[in-house]
């Protein structure tokens, strides 16, 4: 795991976990609805940026969520006396946010994709493929997806300038001693969005277990049933299958990651005559994104040919915030290592940062930097 100036990703192709990137916002500004398409608003300031630095970006769109998450989600609500008070407060992400965030990036010239399931699993599967250099996002399930390289931090509001953190995945599983099974094992038994967790047993303790057994099966027969119980019916071994085998888009061939001129009267129309924006700040949005795109490495192999960390130049201008909510109310709040999106029902984005996941939990047994 290293730090890294934000400017070191220059030419990269990037996978962005879009949903995550959203919620976020949506936390820092602290604002409701979609009356003023605050969020959209946010996606093109972030998105001029990442392009300003000369990275690529593909923002991943989840799709439908697994069955086993539902079934999950829906117990930690009827668990949760509060739930009802917890909604009614919550900050809400519909289905038309999403929507209007797909077609604005559409518009600006950058890709879209649409995962048929988690967003998370089709970032790694990207990565993997070589499609993309790394994943971003907060969220650490990318890793046991199998992301060669996740990097947290990178979409943070400019105005709070927090190095970008990157974890190769090879790295985590040398410091922490595990095979990749047995890091899905340790992230199933510490705890994640697709069943529940084993009362008692959290990252430190998980991570003892699985280097003393090296298999869930082998602990399951040798755990101390009358300290720690085990859920009935517990689908961890479908749960393992769903990191092995995650369903993701995989006909790379007919997958086009292009980077093209933003449609200027889609944007205008989209912004301007149906939302309301000021077309003067749209103008200039436009011409910082064509700007941007036109200077962007012209082929994949270029890009993926430099290696993070070379010499750039002296000053790489970073995009002011010409369409964001006034400066006072932005309250930058980034999710902690870890953090998962699976403590609350699909379309409610909770105010409270989710609770520290098996991750961080798993790294600082080895006392890595966090």
């Amino acid at each position: 795991m290293k730090e890294q100036n934000f400017e070191s990703y220059f030419g990269r192709e990037i996978a962005i976990d879009a949903s995550m990137s959203i919620y976020q916002f949506l936390i820092a500004v602290g604002r409701r609805g979609t009356q003023t398409l605050t969020n959209e608003a946010g996606e093109v300031t972030r998105t001029i940026r990442l392009l300003e630095a000369g990275i690529k970006p593909v923002y991943v769109f989840d799709g439908t969520p697994p069955d086993l998450k539902k079934e999950e989600l829906a117990k930690r609500v009827l668990k949760r006396a509060d739930a009802t008070n917890d909604l009614n407060d919550a900050l809400k992400a519909t289905n038309q946010h999403y929507e209007d965030c797909k077609k604005l990036l559409r518009l600006m010239g950058v890709p879209v994709v649409e995962a048929p399931c988690e967003a998370e699993a089709q970032c790694a599967a990207l990565c993997k493929e070589g499609k993309v250099y790394a994943v971003a996002s907060e969220d650490m399930d990318s890793l046991a997806f199998g992301a060669p390289r996740l990097l947290r931090h990178l979409m943070c509001p400019t105005s709070k300038r927090i190095p970008v953190v990157e974890f190769k995945v090879s790295k985590v599983l040398e410091e922490l001693n595990l095979t990749m099974d047995q890091f899905i094992d340790l992230c199933i038994l510490s705890g994640c969005d697709y069943c529940e967790s084993i009362k008692g047993i959290g990252g430190l303790t998980a991570l003892k277990l699985i280097r003393q057994y090296g298999s869930l099966e082998h602990i399951l027969e040798n755990i101390n049933k009358e300290r720690y119980q085990i859920p009935f019916d517990w689908p961890y071994q479908d749960t393992r299958k769903h990191f092995r085998e995650p369903s993701v888009l995989t006909d790379y061939d007919k997958l086009e990651l292009k980077w093209t001129d933003p449609d200027e009267e889609g944007l205008v129309r989209f912004l301007v005559n149906e939302n309301t924006f000021n077309r003067d700040r749209i103008s200039k949005a436009i011409k910082k994104t064509r700007t941007a795109l036109h200077k962007l490495p012209q082929n994949r192999s270029e890009s993926h040919s430099k290696p993070v960390g070379i010499s750039l130049p002296a000053k790489v201008e970073v995009a002011r915030c010409i369409l964001a909510v006034p400066q006072r109310a932005m309250k930058p709040v980034i999710l902690p290592l870890g953090a998962s999106r699976g403590s609350r029902p699909k379309g409610v984005v909770c105010v409270s940062p989710p609770p520290v996941g098996y991750a961080h939990k798993a790294l600082h047994a080895q006392n890595l930097k966090v």
